[in-house]
C-alpha cells in the first residue's frame, strides 16, 4: 500500500502542491472555494498555541484550516 502524505502532516514554511482533495459536501466545497484545487502550492505558516488550527498561506492569502479538514487534502 502506498504511504500517502496529507496537508496535516507537512512541517511549518516547507512548500507542497496538493495532489486531491478527499471529502464531499460542504467541507469539499469550501476547499475549493479556497483555492485548493489540484496542483495548488501551499505553505503551512503558522500553527495555534494548540497545535489546531493551522494558518496556510494559498495563492498569495492566509488561510485557516483545522487538522480535520487538512487531513483530507493528499499532498505531493
Amino acid at each position: 500500500m502506498k504511504n500517502v502524505k496529507d496537508l496535516s502532516k507537512v512541517e511549518l514554511n516547507k512548500e507542497v502542491k496538493v495532489k486531491k482533495i478527499n471529502c464531499n459536501g460542504n467541507i469539499k466545497r469550501r476547499i475549493l472555494e479556497l483555492g485548493m484545487i489540484e496542483g495548488t502550492k501551499i505553505k503551512p505558516v503558522l500553527k495555534s498555541p494548540l497545535g489546531d488550527p493551522t494558518a496556510y498561506e494559498v495563492r498569495g492569502s492566509i488561510i485557516s484550516l483545522r487538522e480535520e479538514d487538512s487531513k483530507n487534502i493528499e499532498i505531493v
